[in-house]
């Protein structure tokens, strides 16, 4: 490594991903986001250390290629550890101490009680469970008594959960206590959700506790083997919503782990590969993570264990048995069955592309069941001697030309060619057709869930692009591409995206409370309680921005805080670029000709153009004109996509004036009153999405809430688009 990278001062952000086959980590400049070094090895599963292992290794191995100890101020891991937890049935016993009193206590107990949960087939997390009256003269005393007799009956953590329990903590806290003193891990229920639904909130405490004790050992162990190599910066863990907490949160809620590999993606997608509106396919070796990306923002829903619903919320990325190692099920007459789920990984058998040259010269093609329960239809290339080599959707992208030389996944090309020619000759059938073949119906699966996503989360597939991530995600994101139709994009350093996604992930919280009928007073302690959160996390304050969401159906109010451990005046090695190309750019993205392409507005970091363009009614008869806008930042990055829309550009000392006319004139109106239009704020360099406001009052005080402290000479902009 140059001694460039060793400058003192330098300062280096590392991330680490712990795939299910490969643990990587990189090092980025923290100014410029450059990858800096790579390390990867196996990810560690049957290690005694468990994972943390295979973390340290590459974490250090990577720390030798980039720099001094002293140069690193942040390192993140994404951990599949939770996940496997739970697939695994490596959980602890779990004893609920169920609280209620007056009128309550019946639902409460029944509520409370919690039982066996099927994790996996044939794996359960087993609980025992007991119940307090809250207006119990000695309660403390009764807590203690509680805990004592779940460690008895084998419990290896406890949950407190307490009808109204998130109105008023006291008595949870009291069983925590408890616990704590008797050296017994133990979770809160309004620790992990501040939503009433007591039987939810409990089964979701439960699950989280059940991983505690495990997820707390390797917490543990990593961090004393990160901080040994002489590093002050606190260790972050990947959340499952794409965001990072230090490890006091995570030994409170090890839950919001779960997916979080899968989010780091998301996270390099949002902020390396600058993704505003596009679907993500992070592909491995095994399978492929789907996930979609709207308006800068991932999905999340609520998580499923074991067929139960939570009150946890999770990046909805859903997985589809294709990557590159996926092998191929063939029919005698040549037509393919399928491809996948078994990998030539998990069979155990070389790849023919990464095979030796030469190596299956003389090879037949031959069926197999690559383990016990496969159907023995999947084809394979076998030698004299028995050596077998797995033909994969790698071989086939590479035959077909979609994977080229200098991908990740490109390997030996005379293999793929002589083991295709062996089997068109097996088979009787034409190379290019086979390879193709393989490919779409690879791909066919793949598509079948982009096309859900599309339509659940109402994306416009003409501003919606898929962006590839993954070591194999060119055997799988070009062919898709060709075949819907949709653009496409490979995300730089592909192959290690996650690591890079963990590296430069935000510090994130979220508070979410059930409030009837909130007023601004509630949504503003909310927030305040978000934001003091990810300051306890050690977050700049001045880094600190909070998305607000409020369900006025559920009665739900949502605050996520994002924000950074410095506030940095960032480089990212790219220049600034010059209004012609803003407007060639936006021109692109508009789908429209330069010289159609206005500025509408601009702020400090971001600028607004805007098009005219045909609006279609029923039928696709014409129905005037409508205003579709890109905001782009000063680098020339599509931040935003709006289209039929509208602008309001005001200052921050004149818009509690100007923003509420505007709303009014930009609402429809029904017999059901005002429907407010999606409106988005832009302020600096800022976006904030206030999509889930359906109030103009609340919208107005959000606004108000946003623009503190800025200068009242700022310009201040409002696109929105009529629902």
């Amino acid at each position: 490594m140059p001694d460039l990278f060793k400058v003192s001062g330098r300062k280096i952000r590392i991330g680490i991903d712990v795939g299910g086959t490969f643990t990587h980590a990189v090092a980025l400049d923290h100014q410029s986001y450059q990858v800096i070094a790579h390390a990867v090895t196996p990810t560690t599963h049957t290690s005694k250390y468990s994972v943390s292992e295979g973390i340290v290794k590459t974490f250090e191995e990577v720390l030798k290629k980039s720099g001094a100890a002293d140069d690193v101020i942040f390192v993140a891991h994404s951990t599949t550890q939770a996940t496997n937890a739970l697939l695994e049935g490596d959980v602890a016993k779990v004893g609920i101490i169920g609280m209620g009193k007056g009128l309550e206590a019946i639902k409460a107990k029944s509520d409370t009680a919690i039982s066996n949960i099927e994790l996996s087939q044939g794996k359960y997390l087993y609980t025992e469970s007991t119940y307090l009256n809250s207006d119990s003269p000695d309660f403390p005393g009764a807590a203690a008594a509680a805990v004592k007799e779940l460690a008895a009956r084998d419990c290896g953590v406890v949950v407190a959960s307490e009808a109204f329990g998130v109105d008023d903590i006291r008595n949870e806290e009291t069983v925590l206590e408890a616990a704590g003193s008797l050296g017994i891990p133990a979770t809160a229920s309004h620790e992990i959700s501040q939503l009433y639904g007591l039987k939810v909130r409990t089964r979701t405490a439960v699950i989280n506790a059940s991983i505690l004790p495990k997820m707390t050992q390797t917490a543990d162990m990593t961090n004393e083997s990160i901080q040994k190599s002489g590093i002050s910066a606190p260790l972050m863990i990947m959340r499952s919503d794409g965001g990072v907490m230090d490890i006091a949160q995570m030994k409170k809620r090890p839950i919001l782990t779960l997916l979080s590999g899968p989010a780091a993606g998301i996270a390099a997608a949002l902020m390396y590969a600058n993704v505003s509106d596009g679907i993500f396919l992070e592909v491995g070796g095994t399978s492929t993570d789907i996930s979609a990306i709207k308006n800068g923002q991932a999905m999340l829903k609520s998580a499923n264990v074991g067929g139960h619903s939570t009150f946890l919320k999770t990046l909805d990325s859903r997985t589809v048995g294709i990557g590159g190692g996926s092998m191929v099920r063939i029919q005698k007459d040549g037509r393919i069955i399928d491809v996948g789920p078994r990998s030539a990984h998990i069979a155990g058998l070389s790849y023919l592309a990464f095979a030796p040259p030469g190596a299956v010269i003389g090879a037949n093609a031959v069926c197999l069941a690559p383990m016990e329960a496969d159907p023995a239809d999947y084809v394979v290339l076998q030698r004299p001697d028995g050596q077998t080599f797995a033909l994969t959707l790698t071989d086939a992208a590479m035959m077909a030309g979609v994977v080229k030389d200098g991908d990740y996944a490109y390997g030996n090309i005379e293999n793929v060619r002589i083991g295709f020619r062996i089997l068109a000759e097996a088979y009787g059938c034409d190379e290019q057709t086979l390879c193709e073949s393989i490919l779409n119906k690879a791909v066919a699966k793949v598509d079948k869930v982009v096309s859900e996503l599309l339509t659940e989360y109402v994306l416009d597939d003409a501003l919606v692009e898929l962006v590839g991530g993954g070591g194999g995600c060119t055997t799988v994101v070009p062919w898709l591409s060709k075949q819907n139709g949709m653009k496409y994009q490979i995300a730089e350093k592909a192959e290690v995206i996650s690591a890079i996604g963990a590296a430069m992930a935000m510090l994130r919280d979220s508070v979410e409370k059930t409030v009837i009928n909130p007023t601004d007073t509630d949504i503003a302690q909310i927030r305040r309680q978000a934001i003091d959160r990810l300051l306890a996390m050690g977050a700049a304050p001045e880094s600190v921005e909070v998305q607000m969401y409020i369900d006025r159906q559920k009665n739900i109010v949502q605050a996520t805080a994002v924000g950074s451990i410095q506030m940095e005046n960032r480089d990212f090695s790219r220049e600034e670029v010059s209004e012609e190309t803003l407007r060639k750019q936006a021109a692109a993205s508009l789908k429209t000709e330069k010289a159609e392409v206005h500025l509408a507005a601009k702020t400090k970091g971001l600028h607004i153009y805007t098009a005219a363009a045909a609006k279609k009614g029923l039928f696709s008869f014409l129905k005037g004109k409508k205003q579709n806008y890109r905001v782009l930042d000063r680098y020339g990055v599509v931040k935003l996509q709006v289209n039929d829309g509208e602008l309001l550009h005001t200052t921050a000392g004149t818009s509690s004036n100007d923003i509420g006319a505007f709303l009014q004139e930009v609402s429809n109106y029904t017999d059901a009153g005002q429907i407010l239009p999606e409106v988005f704020l832009l302020c600096n360099s800022r976006i904030v999405d206030f999509t889930s406001i359906l109030e103009q009052a609340q919208v107005e005080s959000l606004v108000q809430l946003e623009l503190e402290g800025v200068p009242t000479d700022t310009p201040v902009i409002l696109l929105v688009t009529r629902r």
